[in-house]
Order: structure tokens, then C-alpha cells, then sequence
């Protein structure tokens, strides 16, 4: 396949999906290219059903919803989506850039804005659950429904740990959660909520065997004490990820600490190349949701005066459009 296009826009997670919304009121023909198969990036592949409480004008959103919303927002435009298609090579010419995906096809676009978030993601493995994935062991809980009436352990002590307590708490038969410190790298309120609500939290302790087909229990063992077994038929291995930013590292790019280096205009030292949101990097960043929709508009706008310098670095508010 080969497509042009006047914006090619690399990841589709929530910075990449108002990208598409704005470069479509800039009268930009946009395609979107994520390595994952649906929208959303990380927001649909972790925490699809957390609740967000950062987004503008939302007290508190579920992350699907968020999602839907972006997507449905840049669908007024229609943007061309290739999900599921890793961009692997970046190629410069004088009139623009050529972009080869991992299936093949080539994508000619007048400029590219990265917004790959922390790029490609693989969770940490569990060692007892080797061979377990998808036979009663997740990283990730994209559906809670899915778990009504179970017992659920989950294993690890960070904010995603947490969140997944929280959430699976009033539908699970019971939740457990196992730690192998005393201390955790969650939120203090989030911990706090967990402990109220009345969650058993288990320190000190690693999962030693996962049994049962399907999966039915799980032994633990907490240190100087015999192993105790807990039923389970989910284990919830949220022990965290390793991340890198896959083929893009080989672009040219400027990096630091595995994110793009920018400028205030959101351009990388390559020409006709821009990043925005959490890959982007530059001094006093912060990694917010909103802070991705403020650079996604800001690229945009840059890269609209670029490919076109009679246009206007500011389009006037949306809201004035007829």
C-alpha cells in the first residue's frame, strides 16, 4: 500500500487522536499509525477502565471513554487509521518524508509528529507464572466485567497494583494483593483507599506456584512463614514494564532518557519531524494527558505554517468556525 498524506501522525494514543482532530481543523489529510491493533495507546492497553481525574473539563473519566471521545472528535475529519502497523523506517527528500511500515506499505507525508507516548511497551514477567498468560494470568484488565465473582490476587506494588484493587474490589468475589516489600511505589492516598475498603494486602511475600486448570489457587510464601495458598482464577502480574521506542531510535533523532528532544515550536532537530506529549522532551516537561493536548495543537500549528508558510501560525478559536 502507499498513501499520501500531508501529516502523518506516529501513535495513536490520546496525544496522537487530538493531533488527528486538530490537523483535520487545519484542513490537513492525516493518517494515524500505531503498532497496536485498536486507539488509544497505553490508555486502552493498561487501564482501559481506570478513572482519569487530570483531563480538562472532566472531574473524573474512564479511560475507555476518554478514548471514544478522541476518536470520535478527529472522526469529523476522517482520518485515515493504520493500526496494527509498526513504522519502522524514516527517509527524508526535499519535498517531504517517506515512511516504510513493518507490513510493507509507504507512506509519503509533508511532515511526521511523533506522539508514541513511552513507545513500545512489555510488562515485567512473573517467574511462577510461566506459561500462565491468558490461562488465568493477565497483565492487564481491559474488561472488569470479565472478572464478576472471582477471586483475584494480584501481584505488585505500584500505582498500577493499586488501581486494578480498587477497581476489581466491588465486583470480585475477593481481591488480595501480594507485595514482595513492606513499601510501595503507589500513591499514598491510593494505598490508604485500598487498606479502607478492606482489601487483604499481603508484604513480604512472593508467588511461588500458580495451579489448577483452569487456574483455581495460588501459593505464597511470606517470609519466615510457612506457604500459605490463596484461590485464585485470575492472578493480576502488574509488576510493572520495560519500554523503548522500537525503530524510531534509529531515525536521527536527538534522545534523552528514551524521549525526543524538542524545541518550543515541538520540532526534533530532523526537518519536518515533531514530537508531542509524554515521548517529547524538553526543559521543565511534564507529563500530563492536558500537556499532550497543548503540544499536539502547538506541532500542528507549526507544521500547518510549515508546509505552508501563507498560513497563519494561529487559526482562530474553534468555536468561530462555521
Amino acid at each position: 500500500m502507499e498513501l499520501d498524506v500531508d501529516l502523518l501522525v506516529v501513535g495513536a494514543g490520546p496525544t496522537g487522536l487530538f493531533a488527528a482532530y486538530y490537523a483535520g481543523f487545519r484542513e490537513l489529510k492525516i493518517a494515524v499509525v500505531d503498532a497496536l491493533p485498536e486507539p488509544g495507546g497505553q490508555v486502552t492497553a493498561m487501564y482501559p477502565e481506570k478513572m482519569i481525574f487530570d483531563v480538562a473539563g472532566f472531574p473524573a473519566i474512564r479511560g475507555r471513554d476518554l478514548v471514544n471521545g478522541l476518536v470520535e472528535q478527529a472522526g469529523q475529519y476522517k482520518p485515515t487509521y493504520l493500526l496494527g502497523r509498526q513504522a519502522r523506517t524514516l527517509e527524508s527528500a526535499e519535498d517531504g518524508l517517506t515512511i516504510g511500515l513493518a507490513d510493507g506499505s509507504t507512506i509519503r507525508a509533508g511532515a511526521v509528529l511523533i506522539t508514541a507516548g513511552m513507545g513500545e511497551f512489555n510488562p515485567r514477567p512473573l517467574p511462577a507464572g510461566d506459561g500462565w498468560l491468558g490461562r488465568g494470568m493477565v497483565h492487564f484488565v481491559p474488561v472488569l466485567a470479565e472478572h464478576a465473582g472471582q477471586h483475584v490476587v494480584i501481584v505488585g506494588g505500584g500505582d498500577s497494583a493499586f488501581d486494578w484493587a480498587l477497581a476489581l474490589h466491588p465486583i470480585a468475589a475477593s481481591v488480595t494483593l501480594v507485595h514482595r516489600r513492606a513499601n510501595f511505589r503507589a500513591h499514598a492516598a491510593t494505598v490508604r483507599q485500598v487498606r479502607e475498603l478492606g482489601v487483604e494486602i499481603i508484604t513480604d511475600a512472593e508467588v511461588l506456584e500458580l495451579r489448577g486448570e483452569p487456574l483455581s489457587e495460588v501459593d505464597i510464601k511470606v517470609k519466615g512463614e510457612d506457604v500459605k495458598t490463596l484461590p485464585a482464577q485470575t492472578v493480576v502480574a502488574a509488576l510493572g514494564f520495560t519500554a523503548d521506542l522500537g525503530p524510531i531510535e534509529s531515525w536521527g533523532l536527538e534522545l534523552d532518557h528514551r524521549a525526543v528532544v524538542v524545541d518550543t515550536t515541538m520540532k526534533t532537530k530532523l526537518d519536518r519531524v515533531y514530537a508531542a506529549g509524554d515521548v517529547a522532551q524538553y526543559p521543565g516537561k511534564v507529563k500530563l494527558i492536558a500537556t499532550g493536548f497543548g503540544e499536539a495543537a502547538t506541532a500542528v500549528n507549526n507544521i500547518a505554517v510549515m508546509l505552508n508558510p501563507s498560513a497563519h501560525l494561529f487559526p482562530g478559536h474553534s468555536s468561530d468556525a462555521s
